[in-house]
């Protein structure tokens, strides 16, 4: 089993929502991303999604979009994003979704089948800004994932991938509040989107900082195709 990860889907079948006026990469996109997806996904694989799923304002407006995602390939993993505002109760969405091979992410984890790894996550939000709702709501996403980080090693896990929107550690960073969190806990990988265009590519860290290896998976960035971050063993 092989575990995929690609992030902001900004889909919009009921919402009159064209993305190609954020760059020419877009024009077609979800058309690109079911191609893309089904050509390299198996069944028996799990794809991460962390956010920005669908440009619908409400649970029944999204509703399109979900079932396109429900009928790609694989088992998918899915996690909010700050445009995500047609995310309701997530234990209606596992109700509703969870026996078709979909799984929303919300201050819990998912354990992988070898019993040993599990995905965890947070939207988290801008850990670089001064005012005072953002460090808020980001104080709030500390939270959550610590939660998610939780009930992880209560299913006694040994490996821990972390999946979320915002980026977890800025480039030039030393560190942040989330990279502190981490060190309490087995994380080997830590996958995030929200960055979009090539100067905002760059402001997210990749590579490998204490340990744990960071990765933008942004559709636009990794040309709406998943990327393989993990392979069971």
């Amino acid at each position: 089993m092989k575990i995929f990860a690609l992030s902001d889907l900004h889909l919009g079948h009921s919402v009159n929502k064209p993305m190609d006026k954020f760059g020419g990469e877009w024009e077609g996109h979800t058309e690109k991303i079911r191609i893309n997806w089904n050509s390299i996904v198996n069944e028996d694989d799990i794809v991460l999604v962390p956010g920005d799923i669908s440009w619908a304002m409400s649970f029944n407006e999204s509703e399109e979009d979900i079932l396109f995602i429900k009928g790609l390939k694989g088992q998918k993993i899915l996690l909010r994003g700050n445009h995500d505002y047609w995310w309701s109760s997530v234990s209606r969405l596992n109700g509703l979704y969870a026996k078709s091979g979909m799984y929303f992410l919300q201050n819990d984890c998912f354990m992988l089948p070898d019993g040993k790894t599990a995905v965890c996550g947070a939207r988290l939000w801008k850990n670089d800004s001064t005012d005072a709702e953002d460090i808020k709501i980001y104080n709030r996403e500390i939270i959550r994932a610590k939660l998610s980080l939780d009930a992880a090693m209560r299913k006694k896990c040994e490996k821990i991938i972390f999946i979320s929107h915002y980026p977890p550690l800025l480039f030039g960073e030393t560190g942040s509040e989330i990279c502190e969190l981490f060190k309490n806990y087995p994380v080997i990988k830590a996958v995030y989107g929200h960055l979009h265009g090539e100067d905002n590519f760059k402001t997210g860290f990749q590579g490998e900082f204490e340990k744990i290896e960071y990765k933008l998976v942004s559709a636009d960035y990794i040309n709406f195709t998943p990327q393989l971050i993990y392979e069971e063993e």
